[in-house]
């Protein structure tokens, strides 16, 4: 039987899954990323490769894929963007073929998810896709015919790394990012950046979830939350039709699951597009938080 094995390596958990030829999933295992610690790291995903490959009976696979924060730098081989800080100027992919014994293919965590819901996901039907986690941060992935678009210095689909377009005047005052910019897209889209923009607003420290689940109580300014951030998210996908105009667009991670925002973020996109209502498809990733591993777990083909 042919296995696919593949790592989600993320700000707050690591994921092992191997699939089966057809895209199913016969082993998956999380455990809490420790993200304080670089070796940690390494060694907690050898041991979910070892436990997997116990599981099954079988050596050390020839390849595994990896998604990620962060990319390699294409000159340097060095971890660079990752807001797992303890990754960035490391040789995480040299690293770790010494650490699980086999080659390893990396791709932006975004990429993946990208990949994944292009092939057998939400935008199967697609031949232009940008996919977008909204999760403890915030990337972005283009897949044109299948196939990942990495870029000259493997920034494609780098998206929340960009200024949140046509800013109001309550935006201008734009909260700092971990990269070193202000106003990223990151710190306005991300889980946290809209829980910390309700606490800006109101003065009460909330999760996510606790504000979506007070709108729907109808409570007025978790509703207010929740407007402002489908307006921010609306525009910044205008952002991408205007520059990429996809046939598809595909949103992942935990903002993802938040069924309200689809709607209201289309209506938004169609505002701000250039000169035409678009119509773009906007569509929740079809395998959910499993298309970040499943993404990855491709990449070892």
């Amino acid at each position: 039987m042919k296995l696919q094995f593949g790592f989600d390596l993320g700000g707050t958990k690591t994921e092992l899954a191997v699939l089966n030829a057809e895209g199913e999933f016969l082993f998956r295992q999380r455990i809490a990323t420790p993200r304080e610690s670089y070796s940690l790291i390494l060694q907690s995903m050898a041991e979910l490769l070892t436990t997997a490959c116990t599981q099954f009976g079988v050596d050390t696979p020839r390849c595994v894929g990896v998604g990620m924060p962060g990319c390699l730098d294409t000159q340097t081989g060095l971890v660079r963007g990752s807001n797992t800080l303890v990754l960035n100027q490391q040789p995480f992919q040299k690293d770790l073929m010494h650490a699980l014994g086999c080659e390893v293919r990396l791709q932006n965590d975004a990429n993946c998810l990208a990949l994944s819901e292009a092939i057998d996901g939400a935008a199967s039907d697609a031949n232009v896709v940008f996919a977008a986690i909204l999760g403890t941060g915030c990337g972005g992935g283009i897949v044109v015919n299948r196939r990942l678009l990495n870029g000259r210095h493997s920034l494609s689909g780098e998206w929340g790394h960009n200024p949140l377009p046509w800013p109001d005047t309550g935006e201008l005052q734009s909260p700092a990012c971990w990269c070193g910019q202000t106003g990223c897209l990151e710190t306005w889209l991300s889980g946290s950046g809209f829980a910390k923009d309700h606490t800006r607003h109101t003065g009460l420290s909330l999760a996510a979830k606790d504000i979506v689940q007070a709108m729907r109580d109808g409570d007025a300014q978790a509703s207010a939350s929740v407007q402002r951030y489908v307006h921010r998210l609306g525009r910044a996908l205008a952002q991408i039709i205007n520059l990429l105009d996809p046939d598809c667009i595909v949103l992942g991670g935990g903002m993802s699951n938040v069924p309200e925002i689809y709607t209201l973020t289309c209506e938004v996109m169609a505002n701000y597009s250039f000169s035409i209502r678009a119509t773009t498809p906007l569509r929740q990733a079809k395998h959910g938080d499993s298309s970040g591993v499943r993404g990855a777990a491709w990449l070892s083909e």
